[in-house]
């Protein structure tokens, strides 16, 4: 699979165009959501190349890894505005922290990360937006708001942070 892709990019290169942009986004916005395949960001949200950068991992939560970019994302490349999206019917709503001691009982060693599953996506985005509102490490924390996208209409619904 690997081969098909490094494939596909020498077909893209051929096309390619330097666009001259820096690395600041456009809408100065940083979008962290779920690693899921079923998410198109930038055509569900009319993004263009350099509009936002884009924070991706399983379920989309904030974790510190996620801070750390948004911290980077913020001081070093100027973004303000934080949007996240999780989504309907995402797999970390059916693994638990029991997922680590498997882990752990298979390879022999328990992962330093923790799972981050959920039951309730609203709570989730809750959550997160709570996390990017305390951190402090970010500047801008006023702008920061969260969505569920729905995998079977393609629609976002925000979610009330109180």
């Amino acid at each position: 699979m690997t081969d098909r892709l490094v494939e596909s990019n020498r077909r893209y290169a051929t096309e390619f165009t330097d666009p001259g942009m820096d690395a600041r986004p456009v809408l100065k916005v940083a979008v962290v959501a779920c690693m899921d395949a079923r998410l198109d960001l930038h055509e569900a949200l009319g993004l263009s190349l350099g509009d936002c950068h884009t924070i991706r991992n399983a379920g989309g939560v904030v974790t510190d890894d996620v801070i750390r970019s948004l911290t980077i994302s913020q001081r070093a490349l100027g973004t303000r505005g934080v949007v996240l999206i999780h989504h309907t019917n995402c797999g970390l709503e059916s693994l638990t922290e029991e997922f680590r001691h498997e882990l752990e009982m298979e390879v022999g060693q328990r992962p330093s990360w923790a799972v981050e599953s959920f039951r309730d996506v609203d709570q989730d985005v809750r959550q997160s937006m709570q996390r990017v509102r305390t951190s402090p490490f970010l500047v801008s924390t006023e702008d920061v708001r969260g969505f569920v996208f729905d995998v079977h209409t393609g629609l976002l619904r925000e979610v009330d942070p109180a």
